[in-house]
């Protein structure tokens, strides 16, 4: 029997899977993972935590698995799916030279401006399909230069490692061995040059970095390394496959041809299409992007940054108090008719896709004595179709296509009152994956197709997969009337 063992490391926990031949999940394992919020919107984590709680997430699933009466010794390959834009400096002895920085952090917020205002956007946007702003790695790590003495000193030294988390990992699960990442991972950092796919050199001097020591550049199904993982499996075992979670999502969501969709509803979300072989330069505020590559093939994304959807439920929760399970929202939003004129704008860390107004800040307007709680937990939920609206719209306009279904993942996909809003919002059918973990699943199909378990992306495609197909209601009028009110308030920035 063959088995693949596939670690998703998100922002808020581990998710560990392992996946048989026939594509099915027959064991899990999960652990929750602290995150730092800084009142300067700053956003750090533990490097050696992120390692510790994949550690952890991976002895859980394998206790899973032999419970289920399998063996280790029948894991043929290791993938990893990472949140992207996270990055971690580390020394040769993989010692973290500072707390991971997360790419929701604002602290670049004035490197960014400063960028602009050398004239960099246009060379930026041309050589890595992104934007300038502190989403993405770079801005972050000039920043720490700037700040922080020891690093600069290290960098002009050759003594530090410069990693998101698939090469901090990578590092750490072979022992020093091998450094080095996938197409995915490096288009994140505006570092990389999609067109050329390799390290530019060019952006790197305009940066101050000239002499960052950056990992090697692979396909996202390929040979990585070997790694018993800390001893916990009782042989070395290949790591097939690296990618970056949302990237990783649409391979498992079954994004394999140019104009399919999905959206990601995590922490934030991730709004991909694939658009083939060929990159396409976004005029209506989309980053162009590696959707996912293999040896022989390289397909390219337009995708929609939405920085904050689960995150802003959290808050509700953690920081307002206004429920105290999450699943309890639905009905909350459906106890009322409508959301009472009131809008939340969920600009915490700044808005992303399509508007990049990262400057603004979170606000809700339009209440009344009448509004309670239940309309403010309406709006929160609300302002997630509503972003994701927006960014299939500025899609449809660069690709000149129309979208016919959106496919969804992620913890919120679960929430009855988002998906039924979802559809009636879009006025297209929204399919839902009974799978829950589709980056963890995506990571695995990469991994498989390395090492033969799945012999081409045609068999991938055989594979049985549960989805639930939701359809727009009687309702199509009155969302697009209070998506309208949405629009108004975006565009005018009360």
């Amino acid at each position: 029997m063959s088995f693949i063992l596939s670690i998703d490391q998100g922002t808020s926990g581990t998710k560990v899977i392992i996946v048989n031949a026939a594509g099915q999940v027959v064991a899990k394992g999960a652990e929750v993972l602290q995150t730092k919020y800084f009142g300067t919107g700053f956003v750090e984590q533990d490097p050696n935590d992120i390692y510790s709680n994949v550690l952890e997430a991976v002895e859980r699933c394998l206790t899973d698995f032999a419970t289920n009466g399998f063996y280790k010794s029948d894991i043929r390959a290791i993938g990893i799916s990472n949140q992207r834009e996270t990055f971690v400096i580390w020394d040769k002895d993989g010692k973290p030279l500072h707390p991971a920085v997360v790419w929701q952090c604002k602290r670049s917020v004035s490197i960014c401006e400063e960028l602009k205002e050398k004239g960099l956007s246009e060379i930026v946007h041309a050589k890595t399909g992104l934007v300038i702003d502190p989403y993405f790695s770079a801005t972050k790590l000039i920043w720490l230069v700037q700040n922080k003495p020891e690093i600069k000193e290290g960098l002009n030294k050759d003594d530090v490692f410069f990693g998101t988390i698939d090469s901090w990992l990578l590092y750490k699960l072979t022992d020093g061995k091998e450094y080095a990442t996938d197409h995915t991972n490096a288009s994140r950092t505006l570092f990389f040059n999609i067109h050329t796919l390799e390290w530019d050199q060019e952006l790197l001097n305009h940066f101050g970095l000239s002499q960052l020591q950056l990992p090697a550049v692979k396909s996202s199904s390929e040979y990585f390394g070997e790694t018993t993982i800390d001893g916990l499996l009782d042989h070395h075992v290949p790591i097939m496959s690296m990618i970056g979670d949302s990237h990783a999502a649409a391979f498992g969501e079954g994004c394999f041809d140019s104009g399919t969709a999905k959206a990601t509803l995590g922490t934030g979300s991730s709004i991909m299409m694939n658009i083939g072989d060929q990159p396409v330069s976004s005029k209506n505020g989309m980053v162009t992007t590696i959707c996912w590559s293999i040896p022989s093939c390289v397909n390219y994304a337009l995708e929609g940054v939405i920085v904050t959807c689960g995150a802003t439920i959290e808050w509700l929760k953690n920081e307002i108090g206004l429920f105290a399970d999450i699943k309890a929202t639905a009905d909350m939003a459906l106890s009322v008719p409508d959301n009472g004129g009131v809008y939340l704008v969920p600009a915490f860390s700044g808005l992303g896709s399509p508007h990049w107004q990262m400057d603004r800040k979170a606000s809700i307007t339009g209440m009344t004595f009448g509004t309670n709680k239940n309309h403010i937990v309406r709006t929160a939920l609300e302002s997630i179709p509503y972003q994701i609206k927006d960014v299939i719209n500025a899609m449809e306009k660069d690709t000149k296509l129309v979208l016919k279904q959106l496919m969804t993942n992620g913890g919120l996909s679960s929430n009855k009152f988002v998906m039924s809003f979802l559809t009636d919002v879009l006025n297209k059918p929204v399919s839902k994956s009974v799978m829950a973990d589709v980056s963890a699943l995506g990571a695995a199909y990469m991994a498989g197709l390395a090492t033969g378990v799945f012999k081409d992306i045609k068999a991938l495609r055989n594979l049985k997969v549960d989805k639930e197909l939701l359809n727009p209601s009687n309702n199509v009028q009155k969302t697009q009337q209070w998506y309208e009110g949405w629009i108004n308030i975006i565009e005018n920035k009360i």
